[in-house]
This record gives structure tokens, C-alpha cells and sequence, in this order.
């Protein structure tokens, strides 16, 4: 997978594997012990996620969910690479923010311009809202760009439990 050129905040794929779920879940159990210094690995019924641990997580460190499917002879494995939850949640928590004053600011410009008031207030401050979502957009691509390196070991790691 080739995060870097991707434009999703958070890339998804999807690979095959030749093991079966079981097989999958002991090799993860058994590298979670091996690596417990520089990953954590949780595993909750057929989930997968993988984090970095603390002495090597950065606030753009990102993190690797994968999901096993049993198919006939072969395990579909899909993954959502993402950054860290509480990373996540402000952002999202931010854009609604954001959102929720663009919309009270249009709501006041139509009242205004209803009334024959002036509208200069209104439209500057959904204007800085829009920057500001615009802003909070490229500062989450670069964190994913800063995380690529991290992605891909995480993916390396992802093969290792899926050999």
C-alpha cells in the first residue's frame, strides 16, 4: 500500500492471506510478547490493532486496525491505518465546532440582511471559519505525512503476523 499517495485521512486496504484466523491470532499473540518494547499489539475477537508504545509515539504516530474475515481457504484481512484516537476526536471535535459557527453566522447574515443590516461582521467571521477548516485540513495531511515512515512499519509488522 502506498499511503503517501493516497488522499484519505485515513487509508483503508485490503489483502488476502493464505493462514486462517487462528493461525493469524497466535502469530499475533506470540509477536506481541516478542515486541512488547516497541509495539503494542491488542487483539479483541478478530481485530487487530497495532500502536507504537510510548517511548516511540509521536503526536503524529499513527496506528493500524486491521479486521480478518474467514473466507473459504484463505483469510480476508482489512485495514484502516488512522491516527492516534484522542488525535483524532479533537480534530473531529474542532471541524464541528468550526462547522456549527459557520452555520450560526450564516443564520445571523440572512437575519441581517433581512432586516437591511450591515453584513461585514457576519461574512468576515464565516470567512476566518473557513480558513480555519481549510487550516486544520493541511495540518492533518501533513501529521499523516510525517507518519508515513511509521505507517509502513506498521505495515511491515501488519506481513510478519499475516505470513
Amino acid at each position: 500500500m502506498e499511503p503517501e499517495k493516497s488522499i484519505a485521512l485515513r487509508p483503508k486496504f485490503e489483502v488476502e492471506s493464505k493462514n486462517s484466523v487462528e493461525k493469524i491470532l497466535e502469530k499475533a499473540l506470540v509477536l506481541k510478547k516478542e515486541l512488547i518494547a516497541d509495539y503494542q499489539i491488542k487483539i479483541i475477537d478478530e481485530h487487530i490493532y497495532f500502536y507504537f508504545s510510548k517511548a516511540k509515539r509521536k503526536h503524529y504516530s499513527p496506528f493500524l486496525h486491521i479486521e480478518l474475515e474467514a473466507d473459504e481457504s484463505k483469510t480476508l484481512v482489512k485495514g484502516l491505518f488512522g491516527p492516534e484516537q484522542l488525535l483524532w476526536t479533537l480534530f473531529m471535535f474542532l471541524h464541528f465546532i468550526i462547522a456549527g459557527l459557520f452555520l450560526v453566522f450564516a443564520m445571523m447574515a440572512y437575519t441581517h440582511w433581512s432586516l437591511g443590516q450591515s453584513l461585514v461582521l457576519d461574512f468576515s467571521i464565516m470567512g476566518i471559519m473557513i480558513v480555519f477548516w481549510f487550516s486544520l485540513y493541511f495540518m492533518a495531511r501533513l501529521n499523516r505525512e510525517r507518519g508515513v515512515p511509521q505507517m509502513h512499519e506498521l505495515e511491515d509488522l501488519m506481513y510478519k503476523v499475516l505470513e
